[in-house]
Formats: C-alpha cells, structure tokens, sequence
C-alpha cells in the first residue's frame, strides 16, 4: 500500500494569488500592487530580516495589515495607540544608548557626532508622544464669529439676519434715493458759454493839470 504523498511546503516568500474569472493573472498581480496592505508588507518584510528572519510568511503580513486597517476604519485604534507607546519607548531607549556612547568618546568630534544623534531621537521620541496625546485626546475645534471694525456706513451681517433688519436697511436706502433725486439744494450751473454783455465804460477822461515844475539851468 502506497504512502499519500506530503504535499510541499509553502514557500513563505511566495504571494498566494486567487484567479478570478475574466481577469489575466497580470491583471489580478496589477490590482495587489496598488492595494496598501500589500505594499506595507512589502516593506515590512524587507527590512524585517534581522528581526524574523526569512520565514516571515508575506500572506499572513497582508492578513495583518487588513485586519488593522478595519480596525482604524470601524473606530477601534487601539492598535494605532500600542504602536505609538511602542515607538516612543524605543526611541527612548536609542536616545539613552546614543547619550551613553557620546560621553564615553574620546574626540569631541565622536562626541558631538553622537550627542546630535542621541538628540534627534530624543526629539522624535517627544514627537511621537505628542502624536499619541492628539490621537487619544483630539482636539476641539474652536468657532469664533468675525468681529467687524469698520470706519463709515458699512454693514456686515454675522449669521441669521435679526427680525427687521431688512426693512430697515430698505428704509434708509429710500432715504439716500429721494436726498439723490432732491436738487433743491443744490447751485445753479454757471453758463460759461454765454457771451457777456458789453457795457460802455466811462470814455470822458478829464482833462490833467499842468503840471509845474521847477526850472533847471542849462549849463
């Protein structure tokens, strides 16, 4: 009697494909390329191999990556929250190690070298907590209405219009037309163009005294 044959072992690196009907096998590999949960695991496993070594199964990285993003999508981020705690308390721990090794450098250069790296993650550590806090305590929005300062008859209505409001700027409207159409008040235009009357001046000028004056010997 012949032994069942031990079906092969998955190769933890090969991406399971499901053929669908109607759609090439380039078609089908083109839609997982762009989908997020498998570029993430993409990149996951790549930089992973010093962490889980080359057994890290691609399939189950993509059914993780899904799972998480229903969460986020349903509400649930719980996990968002677990992986901030996490990085921050890493990017602690690089910080301490980094500190550590610049003081135990013997050329200031080495030191500062180290001092600035230990810093950078310090300050990406804070960063990250500060993301946690708006993530678990997100911020209120805040409406404040426009304050209008204006120099003249300006009008600027905020919200609903009060009862009346129309109406009165209405009324103040047929004020401004009927002072427009009102020109009693107003100077005659001067006609320019009309030619003035000549009028006779006086032409009889009397006659000047002689005048007397004195003498001068010729010399």
């Amino acid at each position: 009697m012949s032994k069942a044959k031990t079906p092969p072992a998955k190769d933890p690196k090969a991406l399971t494909v499901v053929r669908r009907e109607g759609k090439t096998i380039e078609q089908q590999m083109a839609h997982i390329a762009l989908q997020p949960a498998f570029n993430g695991a993409s990149v996951i496993d790549t930089y992973q191999t010093n962490i889980g070594g080359k057994v890290l199964d691609i399939d189950e990285l993509i059914e993780g990556l899904r799972s998480t993003c229903k969460e986020v999508k349903d509400g649930d981020l719980s996990t968002m929250e677990a992986m901030l705690i996490s990085q921050a308390t890493a990017l602690q721990t690089i910080f301490v190690s980094l500190a550590r090794r610049a003081q135990s450098q013997e050329y200031q250069i080495n030191l500062e070298a180290f001092l600035g790296l230990a810093l950078k993650a310090q300050a990406q550590s804070r960063a990250t907590i500060s993301a946690l806090v708006d993530l678990k305590y997100p911020k209120q929005a805040t409406f404040v209405k426009q304050a209008n300062i204006a120099h003249g008859p300006q009008q600027v209505n905020n919200g609903a219009t009060p009862a009346g409001a129309i109406s009165h700027a209405e009324e103040n409207q047929t004020e401004q037309n009927k002072l427009l159409e009102d020109k009693s008040h107003e100077r005659p235009y001067l006609d320019i163009g009309a030619t003035p009357t000549a009028k006779q001046s006086h032409q009889a000028v009397e006659a000047m005294e002689k005048v007397h004056r004195a003498k001068k010997p010729r010399g």
